[in-house]
Parts: C-alpha cells; sequence; structure tokens
C-alpha cells in the first residue's frame, strides 16, 4: 500500500473525494506537508485504489496510499455521484474508523489530524469520533467556496428556494469581489429536477458539517479577483464565518516540474500524443478535453463536435473516453488521422507545456484551469456542471484569458476561436495572472499558510499534551 515510513514521525491522514480532480490536489497537498515533518496518507475507496495502482508505481511516493472497503463491486467501480455518495454514507465511515484504530496502534508514530475534502464530508464525523482533529479542504477556487457559503443568505432572501431553484431567471449573487452571477452559475443545477434538489441537499449537510473544522485549507489565491489588466484586489485575509474555521489560502497547488511524480492517473496515459505534437507548427495544436467526472456532452454534440474539429482544419488532440466515442462518425479515426489525434486518456501537463499547443477547449475543472494559467494557454470555455461555470465567468469576464463557446457547431467555434487569436493582449494577460498566481511573492504566501497551520496543528498537541 504504498512507501512505509522509514522514520517516525505524526501521521496526516488525507481524505479526497474519490474523483481525478480531487484526488490529484490532495496528493500535491500531501507532497508539500512533507516538507513540515509530517508523513501524509491518502485514503480512497477500494475501487479508486485499484485505479491507481494499475497506472503508476506508488513507490515513486513519498506519501503513502492506503485503502478502505466501497461496497462496490467490478473492476470499474460506479460512476453515479449518488450511489459514491451513499457508500460514503453508509459503508465508508466504519471503515475509516478501523483503519485510524489500526494506525494509531502502529509504532512509527500516531494520527495527528485529518485534512478533509469538503465534498468527502462524511469523515469530519468519524474524526469527530475518534478525537482527531480536523482541517477542511476545498480543492476549487475560493469564489465557488463563497457561493456555497452562501446558500442560507440566498434562501433567506428569497433568491433560491429552499429546493435550490432560482426564484427568477437572471442574477440570483453579488458576492464581495465576485462577478455578477446568474442563475445558470449554481453548481447543484445539473440533471433533473429531484437530483438538483438532492444535490442541493448534499451541500446543506456539507455547510452543517464544517462548522466542527478548527482549520480549512483553500487551494486557491488571494489574488483571485483581478478585476483589470492593470489592478486586482489583494484579498489576503478571508474572514471566517461565525462558528466556522480558520481559512487558509495554499494553492494554486501545481505541478512543480517535470521531474517529480506524475499525478496518479486513473486511465492509462497516451504518451505517444508528445511525440506527434513534436511534428507539428507553434501554437498550431487545440487541446480539446472535458475532464474525467461527467460525461461530456452526449452522442449528438460529440458528433457536431467531431465535424466541427475536421472543418476547422487545424491540427488536434482529443481526449475522449471509449465509451464516450458513439457519437462520433463511422470511420472518424482514419478519416482524420492526418489532422487529429484521438486519445482516450493525455498527459495533459506535458500536452499544455508542448509548444505546438495554441488553445486548449476545456470543460473549465479547476484543475485543468490552473494548469492552463501556469503553461500560459488561451481557452475555449466549453462549462457542463458544479464549478465550471463560476469558473468560466472568472476566465472570460474578469480575467479575459479566454472566450465562451456558445456551441459546439463550426461557426461558434470558427468565431470563439478568431476571437481568441486576435486579442494581441490575451498573452500580457495570461503573463500577468501567472505571475500573480504562480510567482515567488503568491509561493512564499502559500508557504507561510502552510507553516501557520502546521504550527497551529502543533500549538493544539502541546496543549493536549499539558
Amino acid at each position: 500500500m504504498g512507501v512505509q515510513c522509514i522514520t517516525k514521525k505524526p501521521k496526516i491522514l488525507l481524505v479526497p473525494y474519490p474523483a481525478q480532480g480531487h484526488v490529484n490536489p490532495m496528493l500535491k497537498l500531501g507532497l508539500a506537508l512533507l516538507t513540515h515533518g509530517l508523513q501524509p496518507i491518502i485514503v480512497t475507496p477500494e475501487f479508486i485504489h485499484r485505479r491507481i495502482v494499475a497506472n503508476v508505481d506508488l513507490n515513486d511516493y513519498q506519501v503513502r496510499f492506503m485503502s478502505i472497503p466501497d461496497g462496490f463491486s467490478g473492476e470499474e467501480g460506479p460512476y453515479d455521484f449518488f450511489a459514491i455518495e451513499k457508500s460514503m454514507e453508509n459503508i465508508m465511515p466504519n471503515h475509516l474508523e478501523t483503519l485510524l484504530h489500526e494506525l494509531d496502534e502502529d509504532d512509527d508514530g500516531t494520527v495527528v489530524c485529518m485534512v478533509i475534502d469538503l465534498l468527502a464530508s462524511w469523515a469530519i464525523q468519524v474524526a469527530t469520533r475518534c478525537g482527531i482533529p480536523a482541517a477542511g479542504f476545498w480543492p476549487a477556487m475560493q469564489a465557488t467556496y463563497r457561493l456555497i457559503t452562501s446558500i442560507p443568505e440566498m434562501i433567506q432572501a428569497d433568491l433560491i428556494s429552499e429546493t435550490g431553484c432560482p426564484r427568477h431567471d437572471g442574477t440570483v449573487s453579488s458576492l464581495p469581489s465576485q462577478p455578477l452571477l446568474s442563475t445558470e452559475d449554481l453548481p447543484w443545477l445539473i440533471g433533473t429536477q429531484a437530483s438538483r434538489k438532492a444535490r442541493l441537499k448534499f451541500w446543506i449537510r456539507i455547510l452543517d458539517r464544517l462548522t466542527s473544522l478548527r482549520w480549512l485549507l483553500l487551494n486557491s489565491f488571494p489574488q483571485e479577483f483581478i478585476i483589470h489588466d492593470d489592478e486586482y484586489q489583494d484579498d489576503d485575509y478571508i474572514a471566517p464565518p461565525h462558528n466556522n474555521p480558520i481559512i487558509f489560502p495554499v494553492g494554486p497547488l501545481t505541478e512543480p516540474s517535470l521531474t517529480t511524480p506524475k499525478n496518479p492517473s486513473f486511465w492509462k496515459e497516451d504518451t505517444n500524443c508528445l511525440e506527434w505534437l513534436d511534428h507539428q507548427k507553434p501554437n498550431s495544436v487545440i487541446y480539446i478535453s472535458f475532464g474525467s467526472w461527467v460525461s461530456p456532452i452526449g452522442d449528438a454534440k460529440i458528433k457536431t463536435l467531431a465535424l466541427t474539429l475536421q472543418s476547422l482544419n487545424r491540427p488536434f488532440i482529443w481526449v475522449l473516453a471509449k465509451s464516450w466515442r458513439h457519437g462520433l462518425p463511422n470511420g472518424y479515426s482514419d478519416t482524420v488521422s492526418k489532422q487529429g489525434k484521438l486519445v482516450l486518456w493525455a498527459p495533459q501537463f506535458q500536452v499544455l507545456q508542448h509548444k505546438a499547443v495554441g488553445l486548449y477547449l476545456t470543460h473549465c475543472g479547476w484543475n485543468s484551469t490552473m494548469e492552463a494559467i501556469q503553461c500560459r494557454k488561451r481557452l475555449l470555455c466549453y462549462p457542463m456542471a458544479g464549478d465550471q461555470f463560476v469558473n468560466c465567468k472568472y476566465i472570460v469576464k474578469v480575467w479575459k484569458i479566454g472566450v465562451k463557446v456558445k456551441g459546439l457547431g463550426q461557426k461558434d467555434v470558427e468565431e470563439a476561436v478568431k476571437k481568441v487569436m486576435k486579442d494581441e493582449e490575451m498573452e500580457e494577460r495570461l503573463r500577468k495572472i501567472y505571475h500573480r498566481t504562480m510567482g515567488e511573492e503568491t509561493s512564499s504566501r502559500v508557504a507561510g499558510n502552510l507553516k501557520a497551520f502546521v504550527l497551529g496543528l502543533d500549538q493544539l498537541q502541546q496543549n493536549s499534551l499539558h
């Protein structure tokens, strides 16, 4: 189950939500905590652990990986949000508690803290029962956290109903330092009416539980609210709501270099696409990826996008899982073989770093957005679910480093490509936001916030001994 501890160190248990976009930043957090003398242990359900060990060598990491039973049979595991939620609430807690007791009985250090992804809030109750201090982890941007925590106020102000339905079309929230958000931006508005109601209940449950946390680590940055090219609001201090945890911005947690161990991918990466990129002209390739969590756009839109990419007559790499390829025209891969490359999964960071890639058509997931900024790539935005709508609004309206694609037809995509490529000032805005989010000042601030968190944890341990 990963690399064993050689020296006796205090253990810190990291519990991510079981999805690729949550495990990756939690691993980066674990690597950062290593430098503070802690032994991070990432705990995932078995269906996730099986995918990780099938694609990476855990001996490459100093962070340990351990698994708990999840109640799912088969190798693939579930793809349904509500099936995972049921497992998290009813099956995983007892197994995590058992694991905690086993780890405390080891002679290589005790568990001094748990860092829990807020979407895995079930583990907060386990920490409470076991008497272990707990910190929350928010893997997305700070603005989305503020939107979620404003749910009670939105209900009280009659902007949304108690089931999460907007009371009217248009603006629903105007929070401090945020662009106006509309009814289309609310993260729980996915699927049927019953699904939306259940998702809002999921978020409200998180709000109830996070009040028992001591700290919250945000995978975000205080310079999030950049209003103009030459001006930004430095919102370093975040005043927590009453009874809520002390907040430490520790992000964005990014790829430091290509020499570090790669992300623990849930799928086998097609590295041949990197060699293919070597033969393309600089800034000529469109990279298309809609992430791994939500089945992207349906068969009809898959076909539309396929024909659009072909008509653009530009080289492209398209990440498209086998289960999502039913909508492709017959023989499509062969038809476009000289123009584009379809891959089941890509080493995304390496792809975005490549000089041949000029545009990224993205679902606007937070990790993908930060990787695009780190690699300074212009964005074509097509959000589909959750926090992606809020991220898109910042990309397009606040940071102005991308363009929202209205549809996936030829005309819409062509217009977006022309608009984003003709914006001569976008390169400079990308440079500025890169330095503001990943420069030395931010890195120093992140290190300071992590140190402050660990010092707070040490002080709590010292107090408990007296």
